[in-house]
């Protein structure tokens, strides 16, 4: 059962003056619908819980452990309430009823509403201060005392101005290693653009989820500070879909900015990202920081007999309480979902049901064994954000880090945790189907799958690695190190990884023209003005091929070259330089 704390948790919540508008009992039964008006239960051996409230002529709540075995009857209901959109409810301000709505709506109209989503109203960024001095820490453990010593007194100052018992307060990996993980992203960028577009274009970060925005800020002091001549050129794109977000930002990170002289280089774009509308030709980067786990999942579950998938739905009542239904109606994203990850994976990946056909049938067979199987989880919103960046920004290149896995999840493939916080405790429950913007959904990414999607939209090359691999590469470790030779930048976020576009370079070998991957032995240095290409050992066979060349690696090595045209690289979907390698090679 979910903890006694929940139960506290929740009658708080519902003595508050919004939520005695809108009881809600989260009695949650999953159901399916057969397209002939039969409605069959989703049971299963052992049942998912909850609580959620009654209606009461008091302030006292009266909780009940949700349960799947004696549902109540809504199909009528069901039939007859209006299916709407996370996009019809954004004007809102007040949570709704007697409607149905997608899974993906559902979570995303908790999330990002403007009047009552979680992230409109609820969320504090934690700020610790001072940088961490971290080579004066005896050892891993002391950072972790340091740091509750430090969430500790920015809650105490909180509560003194505003005292909220269910303050949600977070923390990223930008604040906690504050200036060190920026500069690692900031080093990146820079070298990138000085291999692939550099004098031929300005250096342009876009940036979604910027939060108090300091990875920006970051990001801009150790350009100018090391690179002067590229800070000229340099230009800073925030996109804030929250116009309450977006006032702040605009006063308080231009004050920032402009305080450390950066306010010419800074712009706030107040928009959704899928509302945008404008292509880009320009080459650019394109920031997504922690921002995949709180993209909108549908829910999908299969029969166990045909495989055939149905898609999740829940029903709000008049009395705002959640019922599941499950359809095999598809709707065209989520099926259009479906059928690219199995194109882009060749069919590789989880799935709910078990693939040997022996443990099938044997699950089948058991008594009591579900109709349906444990819900997956689907990423259409990552989709939809890929479809951007390929129809609007053609020349992007991608640099995203996320959880590849979360604890603490509930039942199901690619399942979210969803959680809220009540008296600095971190509260965890058992469905999505919560009271809207109270509760964070997060979800993992599933990287190996959502690269080769990835690929298959934008028709790019990338590469995915570990959070810790990504900054042995371009983070300066030794100032994280503490006195014992531990590094937490290293071994915190251990559950994370790294995405990144990698540049494309087009190969001219004997008059024929491919793009391909370009072996670890090779790198990228700059020569002047001019990129070119440096073998680190002899081409062998390889020479006969085309490459895509990756400077995802340490710093460049000046090694004998072949010299890559001096004039400007031509910009169409991808960016492209050639060079051509000489005939009189032995190996050619």
């Amino acid at each position: 059962m979910d903890s006694p704390i929940v139960a506290q948790l929740f009658r708080q919540l519902f003595r508050h003056k919004n939520c005695q508008v809108f009881p809600s009992r989260s009695s949650i039964s999953a159901r399916t619908w057969n397209g002939q008006g039969t409605q069959l239960r989703c049971s299963s051996s052992t049942s998912r819980r909850g609580r959620g409230v009654r209606e009461t002529s008091t302030n006292e709540s009266h909780w009940q452990q949700r349960t799947d075995l004696f549902p109540v009857d809504m199909m009528d209901e069901f039939n007859k309430y209006p299916m709407v959109t996370a996009d019809q409810l954004r004007g809102r301000r007040e949570r709704p009823r007697r409607v149905k709505m997608l899974t993906r709506d559902f979570i995303e109209d908790s999330l990002y509403n403007p009047s009552y989503g979680y992230f409109s109203k609820q969320v504090v960024i934690f700020t610790p201060g001072e940088p961490f001095d971290f080579n004066s820490l005896e050892d891993e453990p002391a950072f972790h005392r340091l740091l509750g010593q430090r969430y500790t007194e920015f809650e105490d100052e909180l509560d003194l101005k505003s005292p909220n018992e269910t303050r949600q307060l977070w923390h990223t990996p930008t604040e906690l290693f504050r200036p060190y993980y920026g500069e690692a992203i900031a080093r990146y960028l820079v070298n990138n653009y000085k291999i692939s577009q550099y004098p031929y274009h300005d250096l342009i970060i876009y940036e979604m989820g910027a939060g108090n925005g300091t990875l920006m800020l970051n990001i801009l002091d150790y350009i100018r500070a090391t690179e002067p001549e590229v800070y000229a050129r340099t230009k800073f794109k925030i996109i804030e879909i929250s116009s309450n977000l977006a006032e702040l930002q605009k006063s308080h990170l231009l004050r920032n900015a402009d305080s450390r002289g950066h306010f010419s280089k800074v712009e706030i774009i107040n928009k959704s990202v899928f509302d945008w509308n404008q292509i880009v030709p320009s080459p650019c980067f394109f920031l997504a920081m922690e921002v995949f786990d709180n993209f909108a999942h549908d829910s999908i579950r299969y029969d166990p007999i045909s495989e055939e998938p149905l898609q999740g739905t829940v029903l709000i009542s008049s009395t705002g309480e959640f019922y599941e239904f499950y359809t095999p109606t598809i709707d065209p994203i989520a099926s259009r979902f479906l059928r690219v990850r199995h194109a882009a994976t060749n069919g590789k990946y989880p799935h709910p049901l078990p693939q040997n056909k022996l443990i099938k049938t044997l699950q089948n067979s058991m008594p009591f064994a579900p109709n349906l199987s444990q819900p997956e989880y689907i990423p259409t919103r990552l989709m939809q954000f890929f479809d951007i960046l390929a129809k609007y920004f053609p020349a992007h290149r991608l640099v995203t880090s996320d959880f590849h896995a979360l604890p603490d999840t509930i039942k199901g493939v690619n399942a979210p945790v969803v959680q809220t916080r009540y008296k600095r405790r971190t509260v965890p429950v058992t469905t999505p189907f919560v009271h809207q913007g109270y509760f964070d959904i997060l979800f993992p990414t599933d990287f190996a799958v959502m690269d080769n999607v990835y690929r298959a939209i934008t028709g790019k090359f990338t590469q995915v690695l570990s959070h810790e691999e990504f900054l042995n590469r371009w983070a300066y470790v030794e100032q994280t190190e503490t006195k014992n030779g531990e590094n937490p930048l290293l071994t915190w976020y251990k559950n994370a990884s790294v995405l990144t576009t990698l540049i494309t370079v087009q190969v001219s070998v004997f008059g024929e023209e491919r793009r391909s991957y370009v072996p670890a032995k090779f790198k990228m240095r700059l020569l002047g003005n001019r990129s070119v290409a440096a073998p680190m050992s002899k081409f062998g066979a390889a020479r006969r091929t085309p490459f895509l060349f990756s400077i995802f690696s340490s710093a460049p090595r000046i090694l004998p070259v072949h010299d890559i045209s001096a004039q400007p690289p031509r910009v169409e979907t991808l960016l492209r330089s050639s060079f051509t390698i000489p005939p009189s090679d032995p190996h050619g």
